[in-house]
């Protein structure tokens, strides 16, 4: 089908079921002017807090109407996500966004108050009250965060400020899935289809380079024509992270981004400084990449392409769901028999559709099952997404599970290791299955391709960020061309001599969605070395390393992100799980260089 098809051409059992977290447009009506409502019941606590009693009644009434609200916003976004251009789903988003807004500017009075009183008189008050013991973990951590906290007039001024700092995020969502139309190009068949983002990677993985470099070029000057926008939108958003983290008093955007989670810089730096340490396997992974494809020049677009043509694997859904519940044995049946409910009760939006949002993602809200969206193509790779994207799922079953409401959100920093452990566990299941040396060096070439994705590049990734936020930090004026300039060195520095970086790689900063989520990306590079070795642990130990991962997953928000992973086993505070996963890519790469030698051609 060269076309896209229509939404209501899905065929529902491919549909997620968004109406377990409402069953009609008309209760999420009630329940969003219940909302609204529900400000002055917040405003009314404001001066109270003079009581171990009065803290507990403004913690619990706060945590009622979060979640209240949290409900309203996942089911507009998820609706609106199933087809961006819908515009009655673009209009509860907006009003779901600007009376969550409404709402946190009215509760933003909550931790400057409690923030006022002496740190022993609060954790006393814990002490004392059985039921504040919840809330310990969290009161700790707005104290650790005294500093940085507001006086609660500037604290509802910058919360009121929410919705204008949404601005970039908002308009490149919209830009990137509604209104920007990639051209036709041709497919292995010779026949002309319209390009789009699900399809893209899936062109990169032809045989045929005049695909893979037709695809290549189509994406990337569609964005060079539009990259003067594209530019002052994401400076824009970068400045608006920089106010907002100089309005707290911390000295970079970097630094109050990490403290969110209580992470040190040194975290980040450790990360880049033992990835620049590490470039020349990557290095030589592009020159074998070269060797296997018969290339005389290695492009940017043959970085996608299986070294080992013959072997390339059409997936369809059935057989990945099949896949994936083997690949994840190891994890025990409890953990298998709580995954199938994600593929019986709706939990999963299956297939690409015209104004889908694009790629995938993991989601939900306190009360529900967790979901899944999907763009599902029948290949590799998106096993892997769904192995990955129910990795998250299941982090969030667990914790939700296990704690409550006020402990139940786990961090950004451990997101991405119950994903990557999915993966990990799921090709360690597919290698030793595989004696094929044709197969397994696909295999091989699969698992160092999740190491180039998910630990190099997401590194570079970080790299620029930390580039480009530090320059406007400096108030340096940063445009579109010099964006372009700082992501083009680093692809050299990064991918080496062994390969041609074409100039139009320069704009690939331009399509990335998690730009708008400063420092995120790091952490699918540390995840992904956490989960490498969490994943030997349980292979090695069984049951007794199971049973931490599954206290870790279960573990939410209830600690630091750091300790959480301390108690599964694995210390991401140094240099050494990073350095251990680039060990594991070592080894791969001697095998699929050995591999090389005999059995494999171009």
């Amino acid at each position: 089908m060269s076309q896209l098809p229509e939404r209501h051409e899905i065929p529902s059992e491919l549909k997620w079921k968004l109406e377990d977290i409402y069953s009609s447009n008309e209760l999420w009506e009630q329940d969003l002017a219940k909302a609204r409502d529900s400000k002055g019941r917040i405003l009314a606590l404001q001066g109270t807090i003079t009581s171990g009693e009065a803290l507990l009644k403004a913690l619990q009434v706060r945590d009622e109407i979060s979640q209240l609200m949290d409900g309203l916003f996942v089911y507009a976004r998820m609706r609106k996500d199933e087809n961006n251009a819908d515009p009655l789903y673009q209009g509860y988003a907006d009003q779901a966004q600007s009376v969550a807004v409404g709402l946190r500017s009215a509760m933003a009075f909550l931790e400057p108050e409690i923030l006022s009183l002496e740190p022993q008189q609060v954790l006393g008050w814990v002490d004392q009250i059985p039921e504040l013991e919840l809330y310990r973990h969290y009161l700790e951590n707005i104290l650790r965060m005294k500093a940085h906290t507001l006086p609660a007039e500037q604290e509802q001024l910058l919360a009121a400020a929410g919705e204008l700092a949404q601005i970039p995020g908002n308009i490149f969502t919209m830009f990137n899935n509604a209104d920007l139309e990639f051209p036709q190009v041709k497919n292995d068949a010779g026949e002309m289809v319209e390009l789009t983002h699900g399809r893209y990677i899936q062109l990169l993985e032809s045989q045929k380079q005049e695909v893979r470099k037709g695809a290549f070029e189509a994406m990337y000057e569609t964005y060079s024509s539009w990259k003067n926008t594209l530019g002052a939108t994401y400076v824009g958003a970068v400045k608006k992270e920089l106010y907002f983290a100089k309005a707290r008093k911390y000295d970079s955007s970097l630094e109050a981004a990490l403290d969110q989670d209580n992470i040190k810089p040194e975290v980040y730096m450790n990360l880049i400084d033992s990835i620049h340490d590490h470039l020349h396997l990557l290095h030589r992974y592009v020159g074998l990449r070269k060797k296997l494809l018969g290339l005389d020049e290695l492009h940017m677009y043959d970085l996608y392409v299986p070294m080992v043509g013959d072997e390339h694997m059409e997936i369809p859904r059935e057989e990945a769901i099949t896949m994936v519940q083997a690949g994840l044995h190891p994890l025990g049946e409890q953990y298998l028999t709580d995954l199938s409910r994600s593929f019986e009760d709706g939990w999963i939006d299956w297939l690409e559709n015209r104004g889908k949002t694009s790629g995938a993602y993991s989601w939900g809200t306190y009360g529900v099952h967790p979901y899944v969206l999907m763009n599902y193509q029948d290949n590799l790779d998106n096993v892997f997404t769904l192995a990955h994207e129910l990795g998250h799922a299941m982090h969030t079953f667990y914790s939700n599970q296990n704690q409550e409401y006020v402990n139940s959100q786990y961090t950004i920093f451990v997101a991405e290791v119950a994903s990557t452990l999915n993966e990990s566990l799921l090709m360690d299941d597919l290698l030793k299955k595989t004696q094929d040396p044709k197969k397994r060096a696909y295999l091989l070439n699969h698992y160092l391709e999740q190491f180039r994705g998910t630990v190099f590049r997401q590194t570079m990734f970080a790299e620029f960020e930390m580039i480009v936020h530090g320059k406007v930090g400096q108030g340096e004026s940063v445009t579109a061309e010099q964006l372009s300039e700082i992501y083009y060195d680093l692809n050299k520095k990064y991918f080496g001599e062994e390969i041609v970086v074409d100039q139009l790689i320069a704009m690939e900063w331009a399509r990335i969605p998690h730009f708008y989520r400063p420092f995120y990306v790091y952490k699918y590079a540390t995840g992904f070395s956490a989960a490498v070795s969490l994943a030997q642990q349980i292979l090695e130990e069984g049951e007794p390393a199971v049973e931490r991962y599954l206290g870790f997953l279960s573990g939410g928000g209830s600690d630091y992100p750091l300790n959480l992973l301390m108690g599964a086993g694995v210390d991401m505070s140094k240099p050494e799980p990073i350095i251990q996963a680039m060990d594991v890519f070592e080894e791969l790469l001697n095998e699929l260089e050995e591999l090389s030698k005999g059995h494999l051609q171009a």
